[in-house]
């Protein structure tokens, strides 16, 4: 196609920032189509209108030929309007629908599962069957026909699945293509096979195995069968999950059978958030020509904990989810032999209780060198990746991260395992050549952490004038939206040439 073609892409999410979120997903589906549309593009985006959306503040209205909708869930007719209102950005302004719906989204303030149980909502395939199905009726009902439906995560599995079977011959989708973004392929929608009568498909569809797992109806891996292309949050993760069982979590013999259609682009960072020169909820702003400005944070961060501010000795930051899959049972291993060495730890986080056990129990333990804060403060998040001298982050598996990239910019170096995300960013400081922004270890042992965050102490403590280069290295980093966005677009258009 021609590389000055401006693309029409319809970008479906379970969640969007400011409107609601729950992770990293929500910032994605915020920044990318901003970006997209800065460069030209014609982006819209439809999300489920939960209770919690403020429609006043958000100025959330009717669209006529968007109203009353009705279509089927198995035997039940339902009915459905898309309302219409705009993410604003700093310069794109783009398109957005709701899908609103009361017994499904509106009479309910939280996205997937009930707060006071934490059981997910029993009817989970049926709101998001409603949400691949409203999509092929604003594309019909507007005649706004997208080059691309960008699906994300399982909550869309189902879209690719429709536009190859039941709209394979309406004259609309003869050119609409698909593309699954994995962010996190733990989380699977997986429902009881009778699922797949209330999706409307045609029986040879429903008879089809490959739409099952472990003989459960399995959003994602629909998505991953039928969509034109599979992409994910980074290169390496990209190749994990094709080549290794415990990183697909079951599915490795779908991505594998597809791994010449599976690739990863590494999220962006917003910069108008994440930049130290511009960061008001930090001590003091710094840059890489006034990097003695930093301290000035680490002596903020000395105080906000309640430590006592050294100079010379080092701040390790941690910022984290409290799970397995971040790395938290190699740090419980590790933290005796941590605690050894002449340094402070910092860690904000919240999650598993074993691990609010430990730690509570740690500070008590190691009161002169270690501090925690159990639950999550946007603002000292802010401060520690400012304040601190070196970020640990040993996470088992990490689609993309970060956090490491907040780091690099923030000039703390980074110590990481070699996964996912963290090896695309994080390149492991090499002293014959002074490349490197940081240090990597490759096998998840204690021994293999320990080493890792013993050859970064050695250089701080030993040559604070390579240190400072390491540290420089990092705050050159280009993570922009802006550069994630452009390989976004040479996908569409790689899809689209196929």
């Amino acid at each position: 196609m021609p590389p000055s073609k401006k693309l029409k892409i319809l970008f479906i999410t379970s969640e969007v920032v400011p409107f609601v979120k729950t992770g990293g997903l929500a910032d994605v589906s915020s920044a990318l189509p901003q970006k997209l549309q800065e460069m030209g593009h014609q982006i819209r985006i439809v999300v489920p209108k939960y209770g919690a959306i403020d429609e006043r503040k958000y100025k959330i209205h009717e669209v006529v030929r968007l109203k009353d909708l009705t279509t089927t869930i198995g035997k039940k007719e339902v009915v459905f309007s898309l309302r219409s209102s705009f993410l604003v950005g700093t310069k794109a302004r783009v398109q957005l629908y709701f899908l609103d719906n009361e017994e499904y989204f509106g009479s309910r303030h939280s996205l997937y599962a009930d707060p006071l149980t934490g059981e997910e909502f029993k009817d989970n395939d049926e709101r998001f069957i409603l949400l691949a199905k409203a999509v092929f009726e604003l594309i019909i009902k507007l005649g706004w026909v997208p080059d691309v439906i960008h699906c994300n995560d399982w909550q869309c599995g189902l879209i690719p699945v429709y536009l190859k079977t039941m709209y394979e011959d309406h004259e609309l989708f003869q050119d609409v293509k698909s593309l699954f973004t994995i962010h996190n392929i733990s989380l699977q929608g997986s429902f009881a096979k009778s699922t797949l009568n209330k999706t409307g498909l045609p029986d040879s569809v429903v008879k089809d195995k490959n739409l099952l797992h472990k003989n459960k109806f399995n959003f994602l891996k629909a998505g991953l069968e039928y969509a034109d292309y599979i992409n994910t949050v980074s290169e390496t993760y990209a190749k994990e999950i094709c080549k290794y069982e415990e990183f697909a979590f079951g599915l490795q013999d779908t991505l594998k059978k597809r791994k010449n259609d599976v690739s990863g682009i590494v999220n962006g960072i917003d910069e108008l958030i994440w930049n130290p020169e511009k960061d008001k909820k930090i001590a003091k702003k710094f840059s890489v020509k006034n990097l003695a400005d930093k301290e000035l944070n680490k002596k903020a961060l000395a105080e906000n904990f309640g430590f006592e501010y050294k100079k010379d000795v080092p701040v390790i930051g941690m910022i984290s989810r409290l799970d397995d899959s971040k790395g938290f049972d190699l740090l419980q291993k590790s933290f005796k032999e941590i605690m050894k060495l002449n340094v402070h730890v910092v860690l904000l986080g919240t999650g598993e209780r074993k691990y609010h056990k430990f730690f509570e129990d740690a500070v008590m333990k190691y009161r002169d060198k270690f501090s925690c804060y159990i639950g999550f403060d946007d603002e000292l998040a802010h401060l520690i990746e400012a304040g601190s001298d070196i970020f640990l982050m040993p996470s088992k598996f990490e689609p993309c991260g970060l956090n490491q990239m907040y780091s690099l910019v923030y000039g703390t170096v980074p110590v990481v395992r070699e996964t996912g995300g963290l090896a695309d960013t994080v390149e492991n400081f090499n002293s014959k050549t002074g490349a490197g922004n940081g240090f990597t270890f490759k096998n998840y042992q204690t021994k293999d952490l320990i080493s890792a965050l013993k050859k970064a102490l050695n250089i701080y403590n030993a040559d604070k004038k390579v240190w400072s280069k390491i540290m420089k290295n990092g705050m050159k980093s280009n993570f922009t939206w802006l550069n994630s966005s452009k390989n976004y677009v040479e996908l569409y258009k790689k899809i689209l040439s196929n």
